[in-house]
């Protein structure tokens, strides 16, 4: 090396990376800020509270699970080069401070907002004389007749407690009926209780006050232990590692080992305890050691263990005023009694929530009933309840078509109702299959064969989000239709490599995990690096969910030190560290949290004035590009693919209202608008546009 050039940049130095796990702790204080925000209407920021508590609570299910089993069975470093011990101390760090912020937040702000705005959720010291009467009785006809206390003695061991249930740990003193001495006792509250109790009007005197079940349990569980004195009670809440762990190559019905599985997931090793904050320390100290954790494992908890559950306030209280402003979701440009007349001429966009997921079902209805429609191929990963998808396809089956449906049983949370889904369209006729041995399947795809005049034409769905029409009102996600022939016959492959033992395909316009998305992203910016070189530019704007694979983050990385400019979009965790002088000072990361739930990927590269845009199912993460099926679909029409452009990538840079910037040592700051400019947001403006 000449000594006048400078030293190259390791680009796999472990500081150039930052932790997945304190990235996506970030993401929640960023949604916890919503929640803070005063301009937000009062019950979405009671939502966002609950929301933010839910998303730590997967959090530690997954994340810290993983971490905490690569602690106890080894394994390759991550990129950030943090051993899984040191790890567990920062995880528990970020969470023990969003924590103390989500309860300082509900206990001194919220809450006392909400009783100002006539909505109540009254503590145990707040009970007037005639709320307490009505809730012992309650406590009495109602909860009393249900539960199993449980002493702590050596013929009553300490009792499986379930993953995320709500329990009371009693301190007991005296002798029971049986001469046995007082210790301790666990109550545990089944899940068929309501965790949040509603007062008459006529007893609360308010229209909506409202009761924690954990607040009854502990003022009355004394009349569990009659004879004896209670020394204390404390609620606590234990999560659980929720991963399900199937050797698929090794079970003959996957489904079958799924169900096993899922029996025992309730159960499976701690990860982390919530108890009330003034438990004694012993006490704490004997849950530590009946499920085997360490004092890092423990939060102290100023309120409701399980604060998550006052978001079912939201849902009692009929308060306009106090939410979002509805709106009205625009029907894409799809004629609902000749869809595919329409596609035959030309492609449709939708964009979720602002158009209406209405017209994928209208698609799909039209083609169960059409006698010409010979076939429909369809992958389900999250549907919802009562689905009109799964009532479309099974219509279609009886109806004489050949319905062929990839059902993912691996979608994680909702492994048991895909299960039932799937046993419910095998009994309908349709051919169910479960994807790929050690590869989920994530794409979003729909395939439509019709039979017109002397050939068959195909139609196509593709979409970056699942067929559920619950998350596409509150999700934003694109979707596409069409009948472009080379799209059709790409799909048509996929489905035929998901259903057969097919070799490796050549795909005319798709990108497809695990062969071919992630090689032609690095060679897409790797182009877009050259360009930069040869002084013609170099641009990438992509959006996403979330952002880990290094491979990809290197490449970034490589086209940022060419001169290639480049905006991301990244929602949630984001590994890639921005503004590293001599690495990524091209490269800039923001987040936008905002009324709906960003989920839409969208890659867009300047290719020296020829842009490329392309929406896809897959994230820039490892799981997406190599260990999924995924698809990435191109936008060919150019008025589509510039509306895409506009409201998914400059719309979204130009937000200065809900808008995060990643800085460099991992923290995001908040934009503001610029003195002198019009405070913009880009869902705002979404809705305003397309909705009117």
């Amino acid at each position: 090396m000449s000594p006048d050039l400078p030293e190259p940049i390791d680009l796999h130095a472990p500081g150039l990376y930052l932790n997945r796990e304190l990235s996506q702790l970030e993401f929640n204080f960023r949604v916890l800020a919503q929640a803070q925000d005063p301009s937000v209407p009062l019950l979405e920021r009671l939502k966002y509270l609950c929301i933010s508590c839910t998303n730590l609570d997967e959090f530690f299910e997954i994340r810290a699970a993983t971490v905490r089993t690569a602690q106890q069975f080894g394994g390759p470093l991550p990129p950030d080069g943090i051993p899984p011990t040191q790890a567990l101390e920062l995880i528990h760090d970020k969470a023990a401070s969003l924590v103390e912020e989500q309860y300082r937040y509900w206990n001194e702000t919220l809450r006392p907002e909400l009783n100002a705005a006539g909505i109540r959720i009254l503590a145990h010291s707040a009970w007037n004389a005639r709320q307490r009467k009505w809730l012992h009785k309650y406590f009495q006809d109602e909860l009393l007749p249900v539960l199993s206390p449980l002493g702590l003695d050596p013929v009553h061991p300490f009792p499986r407690i379930l993953n995320k249930s709500l329990n009371v740990v009693v301190v007991l003193e005296g002798k029971d009926a049986f001469g046995r001495s007082g210790g301790m006792a666990i109550v545990r509250a089944p899940r068929s209780l309501p965790r949040i109790i509603q007062l008459p009007p006529e007893v609360s005197g308010g229209q909506h006050d409202f009761v924690l079940l954990s607040a009854v349990l502990t003022a009355f569980v004394d009349d569990l232990f009659t004879g004896m004195k209670v020394k204390g009670a404390y609620q606590f809440r234990v999560t659980r590692n929720s991963e399900l762990f199937v050797d698929e190559e090794e079970v003959e019905n996957l489904a079958s080992a799924l169900k096993d599985e899922l029996a025992s997931r309730g159960f499976r090793p701690a990860v982390r305890l919530e108890i009330a904050e003034h438990c004694p320390k012993p006490i704490v100290a004997i849950l530590l050691q009946n499920f085997g954790l360490t004092e890092n494992a423990v939060y102290r908890i100023n309120g409701p263990v399980n604060l998550n559950r006052v978001t079912q306030v939201y849902d009692l209280v009929n308060r306009p005023e106090l939410k979002f402003r509805p709106f009205r979701q625009r029907p894409a440009d799809l004629d609902e009694d000749s869809p595919f007349a329409t596609l035959r001429q030309g492609d449709v966009l939708l964009h979720h929530p602002y158009q209406s997921f209405q017209s994928v079902l209208d698609l799909l209805q039209h083609a169960a009933n059409d006698p010409d429609v010979l076939a429909i191929k369809q992958t389900l990963y999250r549907t919802g309840k009562d689905s009109k998808i799964i009532e479309h396809l099974i219509t279609a089956a009886r109806n004489g078509k050949d319905v062929t449906v990839v059902v993912e049983l691996r979608a994680r949370f909702d492994e048991e109702a895909n299960i039932r889904l799937a046993d419910q369209l095998q009994e309908a006729g349709v051919q169910v299959m479960y994807g790929v041995v050690g590869y989920k399947t994530h794409a979003k795809m729909m395939l439509i064969v019709r039979r017109e005049g002397k050939k068959l034409q195909r139609y196509v769905h593709l979409g970056t989000g699942n067929y559920h029409a619950g998350t596409a009102r509150v999700y934003t996600d694109i979707g596409l239709m069409t009948a472009d022939p080379d799209i059709a016959a790409d799909v048509h492959d996929i489905f035929h490599q998901l259903s057969g033992l097919a070799p490796k395909i050549k795909l005319r316009r798709l990108l497809q995990s695990p062969f071919t998305l992630h090689a032609a992203l690095l060679k897409k910016i790797a182009r877009e690096a050259e360009l930069a070189r040869a002084g013609k530019g170099g641009r990438i704007i992509a959006k996403m969910n979330a952002l880990n694979e290094p491979g990809v983050i290197r490449a970034l990385y490589e086209a940022s030190q060419a001169g290639a400019k480049i905006d991301l979009i990244v929602r949630g965790a984001c590994c890639l560290r921005p503004g590293v002088p001599g690495v990524s000072d091209n490269i800039r990361v923001r987040s936008v949290i905002g009324r709906f739930l960003e989920h839409s990927r969208v890659y867009w590269f300047g290719n020296g004035g020829k842009p490329e845009i392309f929406c896809s199912s897959a994230d820039w993460m490892e799981r997406n590009l190599m260990r999924r099926v995924e698809t990435c679909f191109p936008i060919l029409d150019p008025k589509l693919a510039e509306r895409v452009f506009d409201e998914e990538l400059a719309n979204y840079l130009a937000d200065n209202l809900n808008a995060w910037l990643l800085q460099e040592d991992g923290r995001y700051l908040r934009v503001s608008p610029p003195e002198g400019d019009m405070p913009y947001s880009a869902q705002g403006a979404l809705l305003a546009r397309l909705c009117g």
